[in-house]
């Protein structure tokens, strides 16, 4: 839809209306967007794609930002929709229990086939990764133990959004792709998500496939 510059945006945040959350918003001539996806600006080619791949393929009115440091896409929305927008409230929760169990199957298997020592490496990429973004609640290396150890079906709920959800999926496959040199690991996300109840599992994999990521992991 549009390539647009930060100074020719207005960015504000407002709260969220079923979560005790703020949520950034992007006023661009009277129309609101929320953020999809954001990229590095090594990773301004995938922005490009993602970006004309859901507006020319998926029919969505989107936004490509260029800002400083990155590239962001943002969604068009009516704010009286933010509380019911797919995946925001009744389904977040599974979401991010799915994405915890992907985090912890890549660990996993980078400690098996790699090492103790490339794990512990990895594991300090991540908390990087979530500070860089300002993940609430683990962006500590503290907070990154305990998503590597915690069983994500039994603890209690962490305050993100969709978007956080999906920027910890973009970061995990690019590390991924880093330390195995190639993709393998994002293939069969079912398989890794055997611990999931079956519905649960089948609606994180059809948001998946949806969603920015299904190029990524599927």
């Amino acid at each position: 839809m549009f390539i647009l510059k930060r100074q020719d945006v207005e960015i504000t945040t407002i709260d969220h209306p079923k979560r005790d959350q703020q949520v950034p918003i992007l006023n661009y001539q009277g129309q609101t967007f929320r953020l999809i996806s954001v990229f590095n600006t090594s990773q301004e080619e995938e922005a490009k794609s993602l970006w004309r791949d859901l507006t020319d393929n998926k029919g969505k009115a989107c936004v490509l930002l260029e800002e400083p440091g990155r590239f962001s896409i943002w969604g068009k929305i009516r704010l009286d929709q933010l509380g019911s927008d797919t995946g925001s409230d009744s389904n977040i929760s599974i979401f991010i229990q799915a994405s915890i169990l992907l985090l912890q199957a890549v660990y996993m298997d980078i400690e098996d086939f790699l090492g103790s020592r490339q794990a512990a490496l990895f594991e300090k990429e991540i908390v990087e990764t979530l500070q860089k973004w300002q993940f609430p609640q683990v962006s500590s290396p503290e907070g990154v133990k305990y998503l590597l150890e915690v069983e994500p079906l039994t603890t209690g709920v962490l305050n993100w959004q969709e978007d956080h959800v999906i920027t910890l999926l973009q970061n995990l496959h690019r590390l991924g792709k880093a330390y195995f040199g190639n993709t393998n690991f994002a293939h069969s996300v079912a398989d890794k998500l055997q611990d999931m109840p079956e519905g649960e599992r089948s609606l994180f994999i059809s948001w998946l496939n949806q969603s920015p990521l299904s190029k990524l992991w599927h």
